[in-house]
């Protein structure tokens, strides 16, 4: 995974990371944990060809954020970032995980 330090993207304080179509942004080092939970991420964009993974996750987030009236209630909510806070400590899950394990987190 490339990473790109920088003090830009990704947008606002509350965010240290994002990963765009498989490139880790961050505003400083990463972890082997924030590296693993990125990674998972991609794997769940590569199952869903990146535009699909966008895509849903835009959906879910919206409908989360009717269901929980909270922006970053609405974000830790989505099945995708489930997956990936629940199994970013255990830095083999993605040789075990099976494709479209997201799905088991809606």
């Amino acid at each position: 995974m490339k990473i790109i330090l920088n003090k830009i993207i990704p947008f606002g304080k509350k965010f240290y990371a994002i990963n765009l179509f498989g490139i880790l942004f961050a505003k400083g080092p990463c972890g082997n944990v924030t590296i693993n939970h990125e990674r998972i991420h991609t794997a769940q964009m590569k199952e869903l060809a990146f535009i699909g993974f966008y895509i849903l996750y835009l959906i879910e987030w919206l409908i989360r954020l009717i269901q929980y009236r909270n922006y970053f209630k609405a974000y830790s909510n989505i099945s995708f970032e489930r997956e990936a806070y629940s199994n970013e400590k255990n830095l083999h899950y993605l040789s075990t995980r099976r494709h479209y394990s997201f799905l088991n987190y809606l």
